[in-house]
């Protein structure tokens, strides 16, 4: 893979989320976890934005996500380039358009306690240990931490304003860090098997690993 995409794939299998209204509670720690347990589905466009250990340099990326629980998910990256990331739950495809390759992993070996994991799987609080932060930016935050230590991601902060599930934050090992908003969100949608299947397109370069 071309060496200015690794950095975009990375952050790529890390990264999900909805904006969902929720009635009152007493924390973000509470929204969250109605999150996992109520929201079985749903689709969300968004803007991400990864900026380098120093600061200085940052690349935005945007296109569309869509879940249905246990672990699937379908990321459409359409900015500045084309990618796809499906998991029908067993299986995670990385579909790079321009190169016209397709990279095939399991599911647990491609993900394990990342945020697309807590935002769309089922162990919440038994893959990441959770605390309530100070309020900032006019958003309440909660702090995920692996319990699984050594993987790509040290932490991901999600961010609510009001009772709306609004940003999330990811700090990775190589010290970059990763901020994603969201729009134009549906919850608890119906939406087809189909999209969380990925078959390679005719011609593609695919590279299993296993």
């Amino acid at each position: 893979m071309k060496a200015r995409r690794k950095t975009w794939v990375a952050a790529l299998l890390g990264l999900g989320a909805l904006a969902i209204q929720w009635p009152a509670h007493a924390d973000a720690l509470d929204t969250l976890r109605e999150f996992s347990r109520d929201v079985k589905s749903g689709r969300a466009e968004f803007t991400q934005t990864v900026t380098s250990p120093d600061g200085v340099k940052k690349k935005v990326s945007s296109g569309s996500f869509e879940f249905a629980r246990p672990n699937r998910f379908r990321f459409a990256y359409k900015k500045p380039f084309e990618q796809l990331i499906v998991s029908d739950g067993k299986t995670v495809w990385l579909h790079d358009v321009d190169l016209n390759q397709v990279s095939i992993r399991p599911y647990d070996q491609a993900l394990g306690a990342t945020p697309a994991a807590l935002l769309s799987g089922a162990g919440l609080e038994r893959d990441f240990t959770l605390n309530a932060q100070p309020s900032r930016d006019g958003l309440d935050w909660v702090r995920a931490v692996p319990k699984v230590k050594g993987g790509n991601i040290e932490s991901v902060q999600i961010g609510f304003k009001g009772h709306a599930l609004a940003a999330l934050e990811l700090q990775d090992a190589f010290g970059q860090r990763s901020v994603i908003q969201f729009g134009e969100v549906a919850a608890n949608v119906t939406i087809a098997e189909a999209s969380f299947k990925l078959v390679p397109p005719k011609g593609a370069d695919v590279v299993e690993q296993r």
